[in-house]
């Protein structure tokens, strides 16, 4: 395997960096001010404003490899520069979370129709989307145990349920929601499910509230959302009925990569501002540069995101050349320690910037809750520890003894 940028890949790195240091970055303090002004899920007009900066440079859209014509492993440097202002860096260049997966979701089993209607606005970023899933009541890291039914009378779907942590809701723009449950209980374990588009202003869905994150409501929200007696055409179906499980492996595996790109970001970020911190400030009589300790933790965090990095790229590489099913164990294995690293990263750029570190004056304080939190998003730690064990334990080594 090479992971040697190719010249494209150079080209579109540079282009990013330009966009982040003179548009993405700057805007973050324009971004926060809107949002205390008006309201935390408002839509800030900067991002418009990013946006067109971005097309200018031909950064839209890269994530699917369909439509942009760059792999995954030269998709992975771009994501992984976007993370380093993970709510506005991502929206910008239209490769933000939950819309990527519902994106691809639509590309690979939408009909002509449903494309017409939804897609082609999430390509062009002019409308949000949302993927429900996730439930209060059952243990949603396993999907069979989803309990919303959909069910068919005639010509609809009616659909009963309550959703959690539905990522996007909280944001005016999010026009659909891609919604799992059942349809058919009787049927094999993993034919159960079934998918569905639902319009946002549809009769008996109700938003119930906007859940916060450590204490943080991000802009776009995750909130938790009812279904009662909702209707919705069988057109909208999602494929067949009974594919819903199967959509739902194919969505996670790109998206969890993403995320893991998108952290090792944060990760830089983080270990940035701790070099600059610890060159900067003094203490007991010299710079925190010059403890062994401080050296420790920059040292540490250097030799950790250079060695998820090359696992995500690793990882982006397999997917490239074999496909996410063929590489599920390497995408559970970036899952697991892009966060973990990203984590511990953050963690120590707090202990040295001090009380500051757990302020909202940097940025770190939300790095590490969304970090944290993405240590369960897309499938907890523990989910994908055992998908690695049970993969390892099915292999035979060499030698034994």
């Amino acid at each position: 395997m090479d992971f040697t940028p190719s010249p494209r890949t150079l080209e579109l790195q540079e282009s990013m960096w330009e966009l982040m240091r003179e548009h993405v970055l700057p805007a973050e303090a324009t971004w926060a001010q809107y949002l205390r002004e008006h309201g935390p899920h408002e839509h800030p007009p900067v991002m418009a404003e990013l946006k067109e900066q971005a097309r200018r440079r031909d950064l839209w859209n890269l994530f699917l490899p369909e439509w942009s014509g760059v792999s995954n492993l030269e998709y992975a440097p771009i994501a992984e520069i976007s993370g380093w202002s993970p709510v506005i860096g991502p929206e910008a260049i239209n490769c933000q979370a939950p819309d990527t997966g519902n994106m691809e979701t639509l590309h690979h089993f939408g009909t002509p129709e449903q494309k017409q209607r939804w897609l082609e606005p999430l390509k062009e970023g002019t409308i949000r989307s949302a993927y429900a899933m996730t439930e209060p009541d059952a243990a949603s890291s396993d999907a069979t145990n989803i309990q919303t039914v959909i069910r068919r009378e005639g010509d609809e779907y009616v659909i009963n349920g309550r959703k959690w942590w539905i990522t996007g809701v909280a944001d005016t723009r999010c026009e659909i929601f891609i919604v799992m449950g059942k349809t058919d209980p009787d049927a094999a374990t993993h034919r159960q499910q079934s998918m569905v588009l639902v319009a946002r202003d549809t009769p008996g869905l109700t938003i119930e509230r906007h859940l916060p994150l450590f204490g943080y409501q991000d802009q776009h929200g995750h909130s938790e959302i009812v279904f009662h007696d909702v209707r919705v055409p069988v057109d909208n179906l999602l494929g067949q009925e009974g594919d819903g499980f199967m959509i739902a492996q194919a969505r996670l595996g790109p998206g969890r990569i993403h995320h893991a790109m998108r952290a090792i970001g944060m990760a830089e970020r983080a270990l940035a501002l701790m070099v600059d911190r610890a060159k900067s400030r003094v203490a007991f009589g010299s710079r925190l540069a010059d403890q062994g300790v401080v050296q420790e933790h920059i040292a540490n965090s250097r030799i950790e995101i250079d060695q998820a990095r090359l696992q995500v790229l690793h990882c982006a590489w397999m997917i490239d050349t074999v496909g996410a099913k063929d590489a599920r164990f390497e995408i559970s294995a970036i899952k697991v320690i892009a966060p973990q690293v990203a984590c511990a990263v953050i963690d120590r750029a707090i202990e040295i910037f001090g009380a500051g570190g757990v302020s909202d004056d940097f940025p770190l304080a939300y790095f590490y809750a969304w970090a944290r939190a993405l240590r369960i998003v897309d499938g907890p730690d523990a989910v994908h520890r055992r998908t690695i064990a049970r993969g390892e334990l099915k292999r035979t080594p060499p030698f034994v003894g």
